[in-house]
């Protein structure tokens, strides 16, 4: 069964950070491209990151460029989200995505929330 998992999701002050975890089972990690997403309450799904299949290659939305930043380790099936100077526009429930054997899978979501 494949399984993706989100964590680090909470609420943190504008200006903060938090690190968002997607632990990953039932397919071959290390042959996806990964990806995390987010969607905001009344707004459409945003693409918000993606990272290579080795991690060389990594791409941002405008939005978050600079200040976060998508890593993995295909030792723990693991991709990281590592968001800095969190604003109030970046509320939303973040989720990742991978597509496998021409199939796609996603979490089921974590709350980031950035409000004073």
């Amino acid at each position: 069964e494949v399984q993706l998992v989100e964590s680090g999701g909470g609420l943190v002050q504008p200006g903060g950070s938090l690190r968002l975890s997607c632990a990953v089972s039932g397919f071959s990690f290390g042959t996806s491209e990964m990806t995390w997403v987010r969607q905001a309450p009344g707004k459409d799904t945003e693409w918000v990151s993606t990272i290579s299949i080795h991690g060389g290659s990594t791409y941002y939305a405008d939005s978050v460029k600079g200040r976060f930043t998508i890593r993995r380790d295909n030792t723990k099936n693991i991709v990281d989200l590592q968001m800095n100077s969190l604003r109030p526009e970046d509320t939303a429930v973040y989720s990742c995505y991978a597509q496998a054997s021409g199939l796609d899978y996603w979490g089921q979501g974590t709350q980031v929330t950035v409000s004073a």
